[in-house]
């Protein structure tokens, strides 16, 4: 073998596996990982760092599997949008059996460190949040805006199950973190789906709620959302978890939040929709980080 057919085949070697880090789509995986870092940290007495590291190389596994099964599954869709068209399926540059292969292997090594370093309830949370993601919010998500209620579970599923992998225990604590979540994940997405509705029309999704139009019905639907952040981000203080300083910074920051969706139903635009995104990209880790600081 020639030194350039040796560097042929290194560089192939290098594009698929480009191709199937990709797959993962790791800067969510990383997010919904740090998610899950928080409810580790406020459910443990003590953190290891060893499981810290293991329970976010799980998480991030476990999201990544379920990210693959949902580009399996929209690889001909994915085909039609923008967004998506250069993805490593659509594009070709990875096989569909590669591509399940490797979600396989994600998805059996997270499970299996959840088992084995954690506890048996985190594993089973894990496995059902893949399935809802994968298999349920996925087919969803051309029916209609069911997909995002649906969608939200596994979305806030996370930090619920950091706290069950620390402590083996599930109660009204790791449900908390729960409906933080749950809720954030209705003005978050829609603002996505809103900025993103022309792409997602072409393939066929209908995640706008109401009438699925950019207008004030749907804006209201956000809003309403949002509001039941104000109460649910005082229910870790009052159950304990934490102290008050972190629940004025939750109504703050909800406040700020909830100010910018009427913000979006006044104006009804795509930029309004866009700083609405921004803003649940700043809401939720401010508020777990200030759970976490005032536990300490």
């Amino acid at each position: 073998m020639t030194s350039a057919e040796e560097s042929l085949g290194f560089s192939k070697v290098g594009d698929k596996v480009k191709a199937l880090f990709e797959l993962l789509k790791f800067r969510l995986a990383a997010l919904i990982a740090f998610s899950g870092a928080m409810g580790y940290s406020l459910g443990a007495s003590d953190v290891s760092w060893t499981k810290m590291v293991l329970f976010c190389l799980a998480s991030i596994g476990i999201t990544g599997a379920a990210n693959i099964i949902n580009q399996i599954l929209e690889k001909d869709l994915d085909k039609m949008m923008k967004r998506t068209q250069n993805r490593p399926l659509p594009s070709g540059r990875v096989t569909v059996e590669q591509t399940i292969v490797w979600a396989i292997f994600l998805g059996v090594a997270s499970l299996f460190i959840f088992v084995v370093y954690f506890n048996m309830i985190s594993a089973l949370l894990a496995l059902l949040s893949l399935v809802l993601y994968g298999f349920v919010y996925t087919p969803l998500k051309r029916v209609g805006p069911i997909a995002v209620f649906v969608g939200a579970f596994p979305g806030a599923f996370p930090p619920m199950i950091g706290w069950v992998a620390a402590t083996n225990h599930f109660g009204l604590e790791p449900g908390i973190l729960f409906a933080i979540q749950f809720f954030w994940q209705f003005p978050h997405f829609w603002a996505i789906a809103w900025v993103l509705d022309d792409d997602y029309k072409r393939a066929g999704f209908k995640l706008l709620p109401a009438n699925g139009l950019k207008d004030a019905d749907t804006t209201l639907q956000i809003m309403i959302y949002t509001l039941f952040l104000l109460p649910v981000g005082w229910l870790p203080y009052k159950l304990g978890m934490t102290g008050i300083n972190s629940a004025f910074i939750a109504t703050v920051f909800g406040v700020l939040f909830l100010a910018q969706t009427f913000h979006l139903m006044r104006k009804c635009t795509d930029q309004t929709a866009r700083q609405l995104m921004f803003g649940s990209f700043v809401y939720l880790p401010i508020v777990q980080i200030a759970f976490l600081l005032d536990k300490l």
